[in-house]
């Protein structure tokens, strides 16, 4: 191990994943890969893809006692991201106190800190979704999900190391590598064999006066745009960069006009049936997501281009890799 490496958790995950594939593609192939594969087929995602060697998350910290010297940055997304988990103590365990150990060891040793909040911290929405550090005692989220990441946000800045880390509030990331996910996979995915095989797919109806059915709106982002956005807090140019800033593309669309670009990437006619809306989820459901992109935008506007439109996205995912039944 000549050059430093990067440590990525939940690399067998989606975004994880594919944030090494884009790390590969860069020529960084010095990294460490921390993910508990167990019994499933997640380790198809890390096929192809170039590393120094895949630890479970349980021998991390060991691993760190003896190897400081060989980290140059932690980019931690592994987490449950199961947003109907109903057992609180462990995603307090997983998801928030895991964090708070990996931060600390990292702003104890001078290491470069990238990990995953959510846009779930943001709750119904009514406060917005600005990622303004001062707000974020404010926010209510809507699970216990949302919650535990809220609660990793919150130790950063009760901790004053806001600024010497980076916390990502993804909002709703889609594209290749989630064959895994069963329920939690995005709509392209579960929509796509549907309206391929049936004709038609199936929309929930509105719980909210102020939304049609299929009209409820919802900041969607390629996977492939995420880890770009994600991947440039490691450039030395913005290493010393920190604080919280949202993962979106900053535009609403509406689940008919996902439903439409699927359709449109399938050559085929919109046919939607709506049904309705299962109480345990009605209870939590966000109909509105928009990232307020303004601070991310103003650091980086002139060394990333912008997100893919999500009609493309959807053409490149459906047509590239769902219906060809390939990874990234």
């Amino acid at each position: 191990m000549k050059q430093p490496l990067i440590i990525i958790t939940g690399a067998a995950g989606m975004i994880g994943s594919c944030t090494v594939r884009y790390l590969n593609d860069q020529g960084v192939k010095d990294l460490l890969l921390v993910d508990d594969l167990k019994q499933g087929e997640k380790w198809k995602n890390l096929l192809g893809k170039q590393f120094v060697d895949l630890i479970s998350k349980h021998r991390l910290f060991e691993w760190l006692q003896v190897n400081e010297d060989k980290v140059s940055a932690i980019i931690h997304l592994g987490a449950s991201s199961d947003t109907t988990e109903s057992n609180a103590d462990y995603l307090l365990e997983n998801n928030y106190r895991y964090t708070v150990r990996l931060a600390e060891w990292a702003v104890m040793h001078d290491k470069r800190f990238i990990y995953a909040s959510s846009a779930a911290t943001y709750g119904d929405g009514s406060l917005g979704f600005t990622d303004d550090e001062e707000q974020i005692s404010h926010l209510r989220p809507l699970n216990m999900y949302g919650f535990s990441k809220q609660l990793a946000d919150l130790w950063m800045k009760r901790e004053n190391v806001l600024h010497r880390v980076v916390g990502l509030k993804y909002f709703n990331v889609f594209g290749p590598n989630e064959y895994h996910k069963g329920r939690m996979a995005s709509m392209v995915l579960k929509m796509c064999e549907k309206a391929d095989v049936e004709g038609k797919i199936q929309l929930f109806k509105s719980n909210h006066p102020q939304y049609g059915d299929g009209d409820q709106c919802r900041d969607f982002i390629y996977v492939k745009d995420a880890v770009r956005m994600t991947c440039s807090f490691l450039d030395s140019k913005y290493r010393k960069v920190g604080g919280l800033f949202n993962i979106g593309q900053g535009k609403v669309t509406t689940w008919n006009q996902l439903a439409g670009a699927l359709f449109k990437a399938l050559g085929k006619e919109p046919n939607i049936e709506y049904i309705d809306m299962p109480a345990d989820l009605s209870r939590q459901y966000q109909n509105y997501t928009c990232a307020d992109m303004r601070k991310f935008n103003t650091l980086f506007s002139s060394d990333l281009p912008s997100p893919r439109s999500i009609d493309e996205a959807v053409r490149e995912y459906v047509q590239e890799y769902l219906m060809r039944n390939s990874r990234w």
